[in-house]
């Protein structure tokens, strides 16, 4: 479904990916796990859109993608739920989720979505008419969650999650996350947190200073004496 090859990205003159290369199919989840600063953040940006790609190609279901403007990337079916629960503070719970669905095949299954972004985390419908920046860092969470899917994407790229929240609202998370390929959303989901994505993924990759350094099956990166020493301790 997406293939990234040698792909190089820069902050001016400071490179930051370093010809990486990788693959996720279709309807699995695949965990890019590394320390802050490893890249992983400016990876999903670069596939979104938001960032310039300097070198390499990204390339979703056949088409080249690192020349496109986001809204067209968006509207090709890729959704990007950001690091640190980028919700539109002084809009109600309802309008930010309708931010989500403001493409054109999405506003019109607009109802529907909203119906199932309730059924998914009640509180939403609960709170709908409330201001987002009075929701808990957990509940924003939720929010930000539901308001990619209302775009009905194909690939959801998810970016640092479990940031901040507690263990119970980081286990609900991630179980709805786990869900999505059953609803044929597949997943590339960026943590520092490489025990609770490994434990989800299908595969993982490890990315330290912007290199892709190990890759593999889930249940073996969560074995491998590295990743276990550098992410997850013991």
């Amino acid at each position: 479904m997406l293939s990234i090859r040698q792909l190089n990205v820069s902050y001016g003159v400071i490179p930051v990916l370093h010809d990486l290369s990788l693959e996720v199919a279709q309807g699995e989840i695949v965990a890019l796990v590394g320390s802050n600063g490893a890249g992983k953040t400016t990876l999903l940006n670069t596939i979104s859109g938001l960032l310039p790609a300097a070198g390499g190609q990204i390339i979703f279901q056949g088409a080249r993608l690192d020349r496109l403007a986001p809204h067209r990337i968006v509207a090709s079916g890729i959704s990007h739920i950001p690091e640190g629960r980028k919700i539109f503070p002084y809009l109600s719970v309802q309008e930010n989720l309708m931010m989500g669905a403001c493409q054109g095949k999405a506003w019109k299954n607009r109802k529907e979505m909203l119906h199932q972004a309730a059924e998914m985390f009640p509180i939403l419908d609960e709170r709908a008419q409330q201001r987002a920046s009075l929701m808990s860092g957990g509940e924003q969470q939720m929010l930000v969650i539901a308001r990619g899917l209302m775009a009905r994407p194909k690939l959801l790229l998810v970016d640092e999650p479990s940031l901040g929240l507690s263990p119970a609202v980081m286990a609900r998370i991630y179980e709805t996350i786990q869900a999505f390929p059953r609803m044929g959303i597949t997943v590339l989901l960026s943590e520092q947190n490489a025990q609770a994505a490994l434990e989800i993924a299908d595969r993982g990759y490890v990315l330290q200073d912007g290199h892709i350094v190990l890759e593999g099956p889930a249940d073996e990166l969560v074995r491998s004496e590295m990743v276990r020493k550098a992410y997850i301790g013991g």
